[in-house]
């Protein structure tokens, strides 16, 4: 190591053009970082989704759901197997254990789908595709009443344009209803000219078609031949002949049916600000960078708004650049304060030169941590930027012991080069393993286990990639400065002198008051602390002691993963399944009238602020909710369109300008709501980015009947838990269903099931004839009994079947109808049925932490008694919970062996990194003692930073240990060297401790809420050290000394035996 200084030094251009190369490299690559608020999650799953058009959830699950999870079943690598059978469509989501490779796996599942040959015929093409999140930047939204054809054809055109703006990849419509022709023939047309539906779609396939004929081979080239027939529109169709008579007349479709092209019959309303929109959502892929995303589009927006026809309007909502700037800026400006804290501390306590060249390694440190954030895949985004800032005042600490030394060898005489190598050369190996240890204690994040792992890695990431240019910095460029810095220079500026000079005196008070300290204040109570060492760790033992049996006693709330706020409030409204679209929109009109009644009263507390941005109010979908996508997993989610759903969105202004929280607007509107009588679930939410629900508990079992009533009593004992609140399950009762059984007589008719199925589901449902493209839209061609046939059971009863030989007999006279309730979609987990239970808590009043262990313990228990097919697990917040803080600490536990062999190399000692790492439990009391001066909940950040806190707290240790070492190796005895070593580093100790404090202290007093989720980890650090330190100068003293009596005493009693067996 001594080499590389002496060479750095001795060639002060290489140490210039590695800074040089560092801080321009760090620029360059800075703008072009990925942007975003919050890290993307990747989940180790695929899903496999078989659309079955006109099926009920029952008929999905055996049709679709049994059969993909039998062939499933066994399959090396798979963690879990669930499914979602819904009307219309079946879901089935394969999770994957960690550390398998999922392409391998992806290609097994496809091939055993794709020997699956009993699927229902209408079912169709199983799509199968990883879970991939894509986060969208911002949406468009284009409004007005104007007939919805028209609507839909500028919402076209915008879409076109933008996919046409070069920095938009990726962008989808919103509230757009599939297109469709819709041929409609009445039984009293099929009856009179003795037809069926199936030869009327055979004539249609016969009529309307396009082949390719192949090609002609001339002298002049090859020409193609194509059949051109197939038909696009109303007049088209109507033109196709249906039957051809013996006097060469043609019956034609458009005779005997009405057609319509338009769009599907789906119950959907959606509005922007009170009128008809369509929005146009767009997502950035890959590394493109949100703000430049949403400027294309705003730029666009902007243009566009003046060209519109009159009475359509353009605008924009949930815009994520401005979320990100402020967060960006909320953090920027904490970063910057940040450091000028810690410059501040260091011009205070060192010399003005030496503070500006240890100042210098934290934007090389910070440009170097930039440089290599895209090899490691990290972007900018809340918790990088607060990484930056977490490390502030770390990244200084090794530059502050090497300066420190060296100007401690200028001070005692020697001449600036050698004391640039004596200096930095005798502190390189305990600073090296000094920042080794942190490492090592930022390294248990890297391998935490759940779906949030990516999110917690983050950190050590960029701290280690800093952490590696600060040792560089420290070790290389630092000493080649000052080992070429005059002290005695006089500036070229007077006032710079004046100033210098007053600074000095400044300088000379602080330390001539520290001094004082130290002789008159720390030096006696050390004496007296060494001098009664079984007490003084005794005390310390105890103090630890106490602090566990706070936090086991649970005088501390310990909350997961707190809430992240976004700048929106959302309502979402659900109905029993079937309920009509008109309960919807009465929710969606309840939802407005209780909204602008709290837009009236935010209007008059604060006159100058406009709280309320855009509202999208949806009936029969939940478009919003659909893009939060925070359910509790993979496969946990539903079906989120339908006539039972309703959605009331309000956008927010920025929550850095906004004078209230999204909380508290959401808690208000949630008050000046009335009932909505028939809602079976009403819920508000503000989170921007969600661990899952609070509570959630997954009941599985073969038994439906046990599943309800075991969900249902445990939604009754949730109910009595005070804070507890949105109680619900997944389960619900679907449509009334009507089974249709064949009777005896059927079969003297020659009719089968087969028969009956078909062409009932022909007249109700319809047959799809065709599908064909035309111009963006997937147009698919229906034939059907009309709207006013397919109304009634009277309509049922009364259709004709027809048989092979042309006869039509009544539906009655072949089946019987048997009404039942269905399900609205049906949950299955390994091949078992499964009832979600969720609930969310209000953390004023209880944590899901303590209902859970209270259910747990007693109501659980007491009520699988009764009910033994029944098994319980633990999703969403409490899954992530479990997975993460086991990992958590048991990784912990090899990162203490890691940091142990870092210690024990250097001070070739088994017993003397123990005293260093006596110091790391008293980082936990600092750190407790922090969350309630400053009335905060322990998190699971929390827990992050008091891991991460053990390599900061150990390095002061370390420092300490190593000086008594040395004082020692110089002759002095261990009191001597004890004696001497707290007084002689207390300085720097000090000073490494001051600027972790001040480089997190405008974090801490941070009153924005956007912040808010973050503190928890800065005041872990910032408190942890503090307290750490003042332990660490008393107490390492004293476990040394015990250390060194109890080895005496171990050589005394080995000297004894060895006499005696002499």
């Amino acid at each position: 190591m001594e080499r590389i200084i002496r060479w750095f030094i001795s060639n002060t251009v290489a140490a210039n053009m590695l800074m040089f190369i560092i801080l321009v490299a760090g620029s360059l690559t800075l703008p072009r970082l990925k942007m975003e608020v919050f890290p993307d999650i990747n989940i180790d799953a695929v899903t496999i989704t078989v659309p079955y058009p006109g099926s009920s959830p029952s008929d999905v699950e055996e049709g679709i759901c049994f059969l993909i999870e039998e062939n499933l079943q066994g399959l090396k690598g798979v963690k879990r197997i669930t499914s979602l059978a819904s009307e219309n469509l079946g879901i089935t989501t394969v999770e994957f254990l960690p550390g398998e490779d999922i392409n391998q796996i992806q290609d097994k599942i496809k091939s055993r789908i794709d020997a699956i040959d009993n699927f229902p015929d209408d079912a169709e093409k199983p799509i199968i595709q990883n879970i991939s999140q894509t986060s969208d930047v911002i949406t468009v939204a284009i409004s007005g009443d104007i007939p919805e054809e028209s609507l839909v054809s500028i919402a076209d055109r915008i879409k076109d344009e933008i996919d046409a703006l070069p920095q938009i990849s990726l962008t989808q419509l919103i509230g757009k209803k599939p297109r469709e022709i819709s041929i409609e023939i009445s039984e009293e047309s099929l009856q009179k000219h003795s037809i069926t539906f199936q030869q009327i779609a055979q004539s249609i396939n016969q009529n309307s078609m396009d082949i390719p004929g192949g090609a002609i081979e001339t002298g002049y080239g090859e020409i193609l031949i194509r059949s051109k027939g197939q038909e696009y529109d109303v007049n088209g169709f109507a033109s196709i002949p249906v039957v051809s008579r013996s006097d060469g007349s043609k019956l034609l479709l458009g005779d005997i049916s009405k057609i319509s092209d338009g769009f599907a019959d789906v119950d959907l309303f959606q509005s922007f600000n009170g009128k008809p929109a369509i929005l146009v959502r767009i997502f950035r892929v890959g590394d493109q960078n949100a703000l430049e995303v949403a400027s294309a589009v705003k730029g666009y927006v902007n243009k566009t708004a003046k060209t519109l026809p009159s009475g359509v309007e353009i605008g924009t909502f949930s815009d994520e650049s401005v979320l990100l700037k402020g967060r960006i800026d909320l953090l920027t400006k904490n970063a910057y304060l940040g450091l000028v804290l810690v410059v501040l501390v260091l011009a205070i306590f060192l010399k003005p030169k030496l503070a500006f060249w240890v100042s210098l390694g934290i934007p090389i440190s910070f440009m170097g941590g930039f440089l290599l954030m895209p090899a490691v895949d990290v972007s900018i985004n809340m918790l990088s930027l607060f990484t930056f800032i977490l490390v502030l005042g770390i990244v200084v600490d090794d530059a502050i012991i090497v300066g420190e030394n060296i100007f401690l060898w200028r001070e005692r005489g020697l001449p600036a080069q050698e004391a640039a190598i004596k200096g930095a050369s005798q502190v390189a190996i305990p600073v090296t393993f000094a920042v080794l240890t942190t490492m090592a204690t930022f390294s248990p994040m890297l391998s935490v286990s759940g779906n949030l792992a990516q999110i917690w890695k983050i950190i050590p990431l960029v701290t280690i990639i800093v952490l590696i240019f600060s040792l560089i910095e420290s070790l290389t460029i630092l000493p080649a400065h000052l080992a070429h810095i005059s002290l005695d220079k006089k500036s070229k500026f007077s006032w710079i002198d004046r100033f210098g000079s007053r600074w000095e005196l400044f300088q000379d008070k602080v330390k001539n008051g520290l001094n004082s300290f130290v002789q008159n204040r720390y030096k006696p109570f050390l004496m007296q602390s060494i001098k009664y060492y079984k007490v003084t760790l005794a005390s310390s033992v105890a103090l630890f002691v106490l602090t566990i049996g706070l936090l086991a006693g649970g005088w501390m709330k310990f909350v997961f993963f707190p809430a992240l706020e976004a700048d929106l409030v959302n309502a979402t409204v659900v109905f029993p399944e079937g309920s009509p679209i008109s309960q919807s929109q009465d929710a969606v009109n309840i939802l407005h009238k209780s909204a602008e009644k709290l837009r009236a009263e935010l209007t008059q507390e604060f006159p100058d602020e406009e709280i309320f941005a855009n509202v999208i109010a949806t009936a029969g979908d939940q478009p919003i909710k659909k893009e939060a996508a925070q359910d509790s997993g993979p496969g946990s989610g539903s079906s989120s369109n339908g006539s039972h759903l309703a959605e009331y969105a309000i956008e927010l202004s920025p929550g850095e300008v906004r004078p209230i929280s999204a909380v508290e607007i959401a808690q208000r509107w949630r008050k000046l709501t009335d009932p909505i009588f028939g809602a079976k679930e009403l819920v508000f939410t503000t989170d921007l980015f969600s661990a899952g629900d609070a509570i959630n508990l997954q009941l599985t079992s073969r038994s439906l009947d046990d599943l309800n009533t075991v969900s249902s009593l445990i939604k009754e004992r949730l109910s009595m838990y005070p804070g507890v609140i949105d109680i619900k399950d997944s389960f619900a009762v679907g449509k009334e269903e009507i089974s249709i059984r064949t009777l005896p007589s059927s079969a003297n008719y020659g009719i089968t099931m087969a028969d009956i199925a078909s062409q009932v589901r022909q007249a109700f449902y319809g047959l799809e004839v065709q599908n064909f493209q035309r111009g963006r839209d997937e147009v698919k061609v229906f034939i059907r009994y009309p709207a006013n046939e397919r109304k009634t059971i009277e309509n049922l009863e009364s259709m004709y079947i027809r048989t092979q030989n042309g006869s039509e007999i009544p539906l009655r006279q072949l089946a019987s109808l048997e009404f039942s309730k269905g399900f609205s979609s049906i949950r299955r987990v390994d091949r078992n049925r499964a009832i979600n239970v969720t609930a969310n808590v209000d953390i004023s009043k209880i944590t899901s932490n303590e209902v859970l262990s209270s259910m747990q313990q007693k109501d659980i228990p007491q009520i699988l008694q009764e009910y033994p097919s029944v098994k319980y697990t633990l999703e969403g917040e409490q899954k992530e919970q479990n997975e993460s803080l086991g990992s958590i600490f048991k990784n912990f536990f090899l990162a203490m062996i890691v940091v142990y062999t870092l210690l024990a190399i250097p001070f070739r000692s088994y017993l003397q990194p123990l005293i260093v790492m006596g110091a790391i439990p008293f980082g936990l009391t600092g750190a407790v003692i922090g969350h309630i001066i400053m009335g905060q909940n322990l998190t699971i950040l929390s827990l992050i930073g008091i891991v991460a806190l053990a390599g900061v707290v150990v390095n002061d240790a370390l420092v300490l240990v190593d000086f008594i070492n040395r004082y020692r190796l110089d002759g002095h005895t261990i009191k001597e060297a004890i004696s001497e070593a707290g007084p002689r580093r207390f300085r720097p100790i000090l000073l490494t401790s001051l600027t972790t404090f001040f480089g997190l202290l405008p974090l801490l007093v941070e009153k924005s809420v956007q912040a808010k989720f973050l503190i928890p980890m800065a005041i872990s650090l910032a408190f942890g050290v503090l307290f750490a330190t003042l332990i660490t100068l008393v107490f390492i003293p004293s476990a040394y000394l015990a250390v060194e009596k109890l080895k005496d005493r171990f050589v005394k009693k080995d000297n004894i035996i060895g006499a005696e067996v002499n």
